[in-house]
């Protein structure tokens, strides 16, 4: 992070094109998801545009390789980290739910067995969401599509992500509960704020202004 130039990591992915959109709207820089995607970091204006994988912003903002980050509200769930939190940037709005089969007969609390055996790609918040309720649970973390898991009987539901649910009603699952909500958020390197206060900031101000107006 040399001079005045204010880094920020983009995640890849669904939330590419509209961090970009965010990023062209506030003057900072125009970019297509296209030409981020061959060169994967872009120097243009005083702003350096990296592109990361989704689960890896955090690591490059709280190491100093970014100034600033976008990343999902369920990745950071996943790993707290010394960065601060800033902005709701309201891009990618989904839930974090449990589904079970449609023909389990599991729905509320009072239906749960002592042992509650759950499929996810969020094991943290998983095994914390069901604590907080003093429920048992056995959380088997999966990377591939969890949907299939409850289906084979490897377990009896699975907590993941969805924005419409299509894909839950497909794979012939309910949701029973919102653990939940999750969209892009702003997060800072603590020492970019400290030590380069005005560059940074002055991105983050017009990243926040641009935020809220409806697209």
């Amino acid at each position: 992070m040399s001079g005045e130039r204010t880094s920020i990591a983009i995640p890849t992915g669904v939330l590419t094109s509209g961090a970009l959109e965010l990023l062209a709207r506030s003057g900072l820089i125009q970019l297509s998801p296209e030409e981020l995607g061959r060169q994967l970091l872009v120097d243009r204006s005083g702003l350096r545009v990296i592109l990361v994988r989704p689960t890896d912003v955090p690591a490059y903002v709280d190491h100093g390789a970014a100034d600033l980050g976008i990343v999902g509200k369920d990745i950071l769930w996943e790993t707290p980290g010394a960065h601060y939190e800033l902005v709701d940037l309201h891009l990618g709005p989904c839930r974090l739910v449990l589904a079970v089969p449609d023909s389990s007969s599991l729905d509320g609390p009072e239906t749960w067995p002592p042992l509650v055996r759950i499929a996810t790609k969020y094991p943290r918040t998983a095994a914390a969401w069901f604590e907080s309720r003093g429920q048992a649970v056995e959380v088997v973390r999966l990377h591939g599509s969890v949907e299939l898991a409850p289906l084979v009987g490897l377990v009896d539901g699975i907590v993941d992500l969805t924005a419409t649910g299509r894909t839950l009603r497909e794979n012939h699952l309910r949701v029973t509960a919102v653990l939940g909500d999750s969209t892009a958020r702003l997060i800072a390197n603590q020492a970019s704020l400290k030590t380069r206060t005005q560059a940074v900031q002055s991105v983050v101000s017009k990243l926040r202004e641009v935020a809220g107006v409806a697209r």
